[in-house]
């Protein structure tokens, strides 16, 4: 019998294109250009957010890596951070992780990455060996933090002030799915509109995995961490933001040197706790380059994405003009335009990373 094919609204370019969030980058940004290049006029200098997080190279805008960042933030808040060159062997990677009473299941990521590529969860010794080549670029390994919860919440201080606030938060449901006791994990995927644009990738990164036929009412998280470019719902909590959250935030980001603007990729345990302080960890800090990812919820028009990410460049602009007068330089033309090139190098690097 021939196979039913999927309804039109179920094909992935109609569900791209009748969704804003999986559109191109360039094409959401456009209108953003223009504004950019307003301000950066007003700033004299197009490469005015170098300077928007000091301590970072570039100000995080571009090409900082995780190790740069990583000794920057309170280390009870944050997870060991271990960098290697691509090519260490398994057993010397091991032998660290022994050293440093890291067990798996552990998380590899590029140590300069962008929008979530190369990141994998690795859960014993036999799959760290299966992706290590894959590894052309120097990356680190941190512990698989545990916590059940992911959000994305945007920090933003003013130089001379006492404390910043919180001007974002987007909660992250990861790509999962509930089995029924006859489908397979790849019909079931069939079933989602945002799993089916996933569905090349995770042949190569799951496998096998996608024809295990899950038990009625069993869950299964198929990419465990927040990454939208993997599946990832972004759903906006904004309405959460509260006095007591922004005094813990607060806490925390008065301690990491020269940090004005970013957002912070946070799991935690309950939201009870997190407001409190308690069971949470940093597990990314994102500088000047940083997308208010609360845009992403797929209730939220373009003209939303667009008002907000006018807004934080606004906040970007106003924060790097002031630590430019307090004496932070810009970075100067002929270096931000090198930053872009670099950046474009190495990002077919890391589109060639499938792991």
């Amino acid at each position: 019998m021939k196979e039913k094919s999927a309804p039109l609204k179920m094909h992935p370019f109609i569900i791209r294109f009748l969704h804003w969030e999986y559109w191109p980058f360039g094409m959401v940004y456009l209108p953003i250009y223009f504004v950019y290049l307003w301000l950066g006029i007003r700033a004299r200098s197009f490469f005015f957010f170098a300077a928007a997080n000091p301590t970072i190279k570039n100000g995080g805008f571009l090409m900082e890596t995780k190790m740069d960042i990583a000794p920057l933030l309170p280390p009870s808040y944050t997870p060991l951070t271990l960098y290697f060159e691509p090519g260490t062997t398994l057993n010397s990677i091991n032998i660290t992780l022994e050293k440093h009473q890291i067990s798996y299941p552990i998380i590899v990521k590029p140590n300069m990455g962008a929008r979530g590529r190369g990141v994998k969860k690795i859960n014993n010794a036999a799959e760290l060996a299966a992706v290590l080549p894959a590894y052309t670029v120097p990356f680190i390994i941190q512990p698989f933090v545990e916590f059940p919860n992911e959000i994305g919440l945007f920090y933003v201080k003013m130089p001379g002030e006492k404390n910043g606030k919180i001007t974002g938060i987007v909660r992250k449901e990861f790509l999962s799915v509930t089995g029924d006791g006859s489908s397979s994990i790849l019909d079931l995927l069939r079933q989602n509109k945002r799993y089916i644009l996933q569905i090349p990738i995770l042949h190569k990164i799951a496998g096998d995995k996608l024809h295990l036929i899950l038990p009625k009412g069993q869950q299964e998280i198929i990419v465990p961490y927040g990454n939208h470019a993997r599946g990832c719902l972004f759903v906006d909590d904004s309405h959460l933001i509260t006095k007591e959250l922004e005094f813990t935030m607060n806490n925390v980001c008065n301690q990491v040197d020269g940090f004005y603007y970013g957002r912070l990729d946070i799991r935690y345990n309950t939201w009870e706790e997190l407001k409190a302080g308690k069971n949470f960890s940093i597990i990314e800090l994102n500088g000047a380059g940083s997308e208010p990812t609360h845009i992403y919820d797929p209730q939220h028009s373009i003209f939303f994405a667009w008002k907000e990410i006018i807004r934080h460049l606004v906040l970007l602009y106003q924060i790097a003009k002031k630590n430019h007068e307090l004496g932070h330089p810009y970075l100067s033309f002929k270096e931000g335009i090198q930053m872009f090139k670099d950046n474009s190098a190495y990002d077919k690097t890391l589109n060639a990373l499938i792991v």
